[in-house]
């Protein structure tokens, strides 16, 4: 159950484009008002978000010949709600009823390259440029029916497209402008329409997505099926550095087998129907022979291995505080460690690619990075990048790195070897589970100079992690097939990013305002397996270390863990999450009880995104070592709320998701390969474990919007060990805490 507040601070369009329409009440009329509500700026800024980089409005939106409105986004669907988001932006801005508007998303072949769909970044990147791009048509349309009615723009009204003026004189868009693209650009001079304005932004509004998901529609990717379409599947080797030497037998003659593919170590089957390509691989797991070298850390002396790895260090913090060796009374120091996380994406990786007549293969994927990927898929092939087109289709959400873009290139490879039939490729439970790009196992030491009243004179971060990032990024390296092929596409050289807060040390530098501060990262580019970006990056295991180290120190002071905090922290809407988050929670009235702990924790994403507190109230069995999660309560700052639900969800989910790392989640692997193949050995949490959620939306309409896809992850964890050290006394500082690793620190 989960319970939402808001309150004040001052099928073709559907499978293969992400298409959609939607339908809504009638937008009532809008009276333009003054001109200076849409007139030229005196100073025109410069173009928000990625409209800088496509500022043509035909880039964005498309009046077409039905009556329809077309946006075009190349920001994708993941679940989080962003089209719905968009859908809302861009029908107020262009006063039309939302019914009218349909949306185009991720398809290479017409949408803008928006990049990655990461980073909680949609709508500060891609929100403001559909607002504004749709700002800019209504304005031009204004002005050029203010020229056709010969009126006035300021005694014009809107009502769904239809412009009337005082003499009753009415046009439409369409019948301004007709179904041609307008190729005009943006010039930043339209001002989008105040909060008291809008219609939709901030009002509840049906999720597009929605009724397909739970009607059983076939709305994801998994139930597309073009016609003539061919199944495929791969067979891969053992462990990472396996390498194919032989196949013993042959396969082709088994039923519906239409073709044996191999390239070096890539080895797949392609067959009619889903069940003989499962046959045939099984078939050609058994019959095929591996070198597989046995070298590398397990999931046990990972950390270990993570110190030991040679490293680039970065030096991301270094303010110094003169005063701190002459009045340090003590110097406390911790080690905090994460390990290895699965996206655990429910619904297995897939994809369709076609290689038509025309030598362009079209993938149908669920990547968020289309473009790049598609451009990755290109060089493997060793085509130019305009022979590979790349179509999104909803998938199950992710939130990172996961196998959709290794599975589209795996498909793209089969049907290179079958032109004219799409191949589509779903890959086993087995596979996805040890073939993803995990999220980075990682250690975090945390040291604090404190004076005689346990103030904190001097902090200290230092992190280990290899990479958060190997996406394609437009290399073929980064995919798991091309490091297969007779002629491998070698593994690029992790990198960590430009910048602080990029990957390895997101959320390294806290939000908190020490006198001395000091935050380092030692970046491995070796990998103990393959990781990649899962949500939050490093800043889930960075905030609960911070969080669970300020907590302590707030202990040692004998002060209330929420008025520690507040000592350091000055920004006031940082402290205004956290103070909101205590009184939800009931902080200063909680009693303790025999076997309860309370925990509370703070940060903001990336320090330029969403802020997000979480308050967790635990029961710990000291004889079973099982934690339940009682309740939880947390307050959000996402600035500009464009969809409560959509933001909420984000909210949630990553509340839902941190508990099930925190408590349950740890890759397993040894050299000899991945352990954790299926959902025994990789548990998740289930629904009956999920507490009582209690959220709160701060709302600051006229505010820049933070993105808030990824603000709950790391103060979740975080809060949720504060509140097992409160009930029990014992600090944890390894995840998952699982009733082993419990019962065991509880006997010590």
């Amino acid at each position: 159950m989960t319970k939402e507040t808001t309150f004040s601070a001052s099928r073709r369009d559907v499978l293969a484009g992400g298409s959609l329409a939607i339908g809504f009440s009638l937008a009532a009329p809008s009276l333009v008002g003054s001109a200076l509500a849409q007139a030229p700026a005196a100073s025109p800024p410069s173009l928000p978000g990625d409209l800088k980089q496509h500022p043509r409005l035909s880039s964005w939106l498309r009046l077409e010949a039905d009556g329809r409105v077309r946006l075009l986004v190349g920001k994708v669907e993941l679940g989080q709600g962003i089209l719905t988001a968009y859908a809302q932006l861009a029908a107020d801005e262009l006063d039309i009823d939302i019914r009218r508007l349909s949306i185009t998303s991720g398809d290479t072949r017409v949408v803008p390259n928006e990049g990655v769909t990461a980073g909680s970044q949609s709508m500060s990147n891609g929100g403001v440029a559909v607002r504004q791009a749709a700002a800019e048509l209504r304005l031009h349309l204004l002005t050029l029916a203010a020229q056709k009615l010969g009126a006035e723009p300021a005694a014009l009204k809107i009502a769904d497209g239809t412009i009337t003026a005082p003499g009753g004189g009415r046009t439409t868009y369409w019948d301004l402008v007709g179904p041609e693209p307008i190729e005009i650009e943006a010039k930043g001079v339209a001002r989008p329409k105040a909060a008291a304005d809008r219609r939709y932004i901030g009002k509840p509004v049906q999720r597009l997505d929605i009724p397909a998901k739970v009607t059983g529609a076939p709305i994801f990717i998994q139930d597309f099926r073009p016609a003539g379409m061919l199944h495929g599947r791969i067979v891969r080797p053992p462990s990472y550095s396996a390498r194919l030497t032989g196949v013993e037998g042959d396969v082709s003659t088994m039923p519906g087998v239409v073709k044996i593919v191999r390239d070096g170590s890539f080895l797949g089957v392609i067959a009619e129907r889903e069940e003989q390509a499962i046959d045939a691989a099984e078939a050609l797991r058994r019959a095929a022979r591996w070198s597989a070298p046995t070298d590398g850390p397990d999931q046990d002396s990972v950390y270990d291995w993570l110190k030991a790895q040679p490293a680039k260090e970065i030096v991301i913090r270094d303010v110094a505080n003169p005063a701190a060796a002459a009045n340090t009374a003590q110097v406390i120091e911790a080690e905090f460690r994460r390990p290895y996380h699965m996206h655990g994406t429910i619904g297995p990786s897939t994809a369709i690619a076609t290689l038509g007549d025309d030598g362009v293969t079209l993938i149908q994927t669920h990547s968020q990075s289309v473009f790049e990927t598609g451009e990755a898929i290109a060089r493997m092939l060793g085509v130019s990048p305009d022979k590979v087109q790349c179509e999104h289709l909803q998938g199950a959400g992710c939130y990172g790195h996961n196998g959709a873009d290794d599975v589209a290139a795996d498909a793209a490879l089969l049907a290179r070897a079958m032109p004219g039939r799409p191949v589509r490729i779903q890959w086993s439970r087995h596979d996805e589970h040890k073939w993803e790009p995990y999220g980075s196992a990682m250690v975090v030491r945390t040291k604090a100079s404190v004076d005689a009243k346990g103030d904190i004179l001097d902090w200290d971060v230092t992190i280990w992690s290899t990479s958060h990032g190997t996406r394609p990024g437009k290399q073929p390296g980064n995919l798991l097939p091309a490091q297969m092929l007779e002629k491998p596409f070698a593994l690029p050289t992790p990198v960590n990013g430009g910048a602080p807060n990029y990957a390895a040390d997101r959320n390294g530098i806290a939000l908190y305002e020490f006198p001395g501060h000091h935050v380092r990262t030692h970046f491995v580019t070796n990998f103990a397996a393959r990781a990649s970006s899962t949500r939050g990056l490093g800043a889930y295991a960075n905030i609960f270390a911070i969080e669970g180290f300020i907590d302590d120190l707030a202990r040692r002071a004998k002060v209330d863990p929420v008025e520690y905090r507040l000592r350091y922290l000055k920004d006031p809407r940082a402290r205004e999450v956290l103070t909101k988050t205590a009184e939800m929670f009931g902080w200063s009235s909680w009693q303790p009880r025999p076997g309860r702990g309370r925990g509370i924790a703070f940060a903001r994403y990336k320090n330029l995104s969403a802020y997000t507190a979480v308050a967790t109230e635990v029961e710990v069995d000291r004889a079973s070592g099982t934690i339940r999660v009682i309740r939880i309560s947390s307050a959000n700052d996402a600035g500009e709320i464009v969809s409560h639900d959509g933001v909420r969800n984000q909210i949630e989910g990553g509340i839902v998701q941190s508990l099930s790392w925190t408590l349950k989640e740890a890759v397993r692997f040894d050299p000899k390969g991945v352990r954790s193949d299926d959902w025994v050995s990789y548990p998740i949490l289930t629904f009956s474990e999920i507490p009582p959620i209690d959220i709160a939306l701060i709302e600051r309409p006229n505010a820049p919007f933070l993105g808030a896809g990824e603000a709950s992850q790391g103060p979740t964890g975080a809060s949720l060990a504060n509140a097992v050290m409160d009930s029990t006394g014992v600090r944890f500082r390894e995840a998952p805490f699982i009733p082993s690793r419990i019962k065991a620190g509880l006997q010590a």
